[in-house]
């Protein structure tokens, strides 16, 4: 894409891939699952245009960086820590970080983790929600008794690799149009409201005619990228919650002390199951909470111009 450039720097003991555009203070966008690094391609000529260095990486386990084998390589610790060495390798002290999705909790771990290294965090679809007061997935067991939840399911490894990777550019199209706004909430009763022993696609629309946000070439690109790399290391992802919570005692009352932003669609499945008014206490520094009616699950590439103006706003208010 013009004016993008991408590289691979040394980080944490992996190697990471990274696409990066224009010059002055630097922004890390953290990408969720399953993506990579180009769910930001509208985000890195904006953020460019307006004066900053944006950085966008293919996460721990995505793209063209590298997957550890072990579950636990893809702990919190580790994913934070691969983010403060990105911020090593570019020469960088200091950093405002963004996440969607899955790095939406990294994006917030790493400003409590490392407050020193971040200097503001802007959340997409994910809200910070603490710690609880027991490990997560009894947590989730108890919410969800005998119905299906897409996280618990993911546990099991290689159970959720083979349905995704059975076929891979008909899993891309069915998630990334069944969770999107124009599929009006369709993905949420089949991610979290089916029996005990449903797979992930089970009753999740799929349709041929891809949303006006998502053309032929990007679903190609999302496609090469998984056949080529698999889906082990993303769902590694969500077998560390447990181990997340065990590895963050300190972290029980914390609250996220720098500037934030976040942003959400008003048809995301993430809210049916996270707290806005939760978030609200923990995160006192918070500028500004952007709702966009309409938009689903994929928040920057749905809607980037409403993105893009609330990051430029956000970042040039600092």
């Amino acid at each position: 894409m013009s004016g993008i450039a991408q590289r691979t720097l040394h980080t944490n003991g992996i190697t990471m891939r990274i696409a990066e555009q224009g010059e002055g203070p630097l922004v890390v966008l953290l990408h969720g699952f399953p993506e990579s690094w180009y769910s930001w391609r509208h985000q890195l000529p904006a953020l460019a245009a307006a004066g900053f260095h944006a950085v966008a990486p293919d996460q721990r386990g995505y793209g063209g960086t590298d997957k550890p084998e072990p579950i636990e390589a893809y702990n919190i610790v580790e994913l934070t820590s691969d983010i403060v060495g990105l911020l090593d390798a570019l020469g960088e002290r200091q950093a405002v970080v963004v996440g969607h999705d899955w790095g939406a909790p990294v994006a917030w771990h790493c400003g409590l983790l490392h407050p020193d290294r971040f200097r503001a965090v802007a959340a997409l679809s994910v809200p910070y929600m603490g710690r609880g007061p027991v490990p997560p997935l009894q947590a989730m067991k108890a919410m969800f008794g005998d119905r299906f939840f897409y996280i618990l399911y993911f546990q099991e490894p290689g159970v959720a690799e083979a349905e995704f990777e059975a076929d891979v550019r008909r899993s891309m199209r069915s998630f990334l149009y069944a969770a999107s706004g124009d599929a009006a909430g369709a993905a949420t009763p089949a991610m979290m409201d089916k029996k005990k022993g449903a797979r992930f696609f089970d009753g999740m629309p799929d349709t041929d005619r891809l949303p006006p946000w998502l053309t032929e070439a990007d679903l190609d690109y999302f496609t090469k990228e998984f056949e080529r790399s698999g889906f082990r290391g993303p769902l590694n992802w969500y077998r560390n919650f447990d181990r997340n919570w065990e590895l963050t005692p300190q972290l029980a009352g914390a609250k996220v002390t720098q500037p934030a932003l976040f942003i959400a669609g008003q048809q995301d499945a993430v809210l049916s199951f996270t707290s806005l008014d939760a978030m609200k206490p923990l995160v006192p520094e918070m500028r500004e909470m952007v709702m966009i009616p309409g938009c689903g699950h994929w928040t920057q590439q749905e809607r980037p111009a409403e993105v893009n103006d609330a990051l430029v706003r956000f970042l040039k208010g600092l």
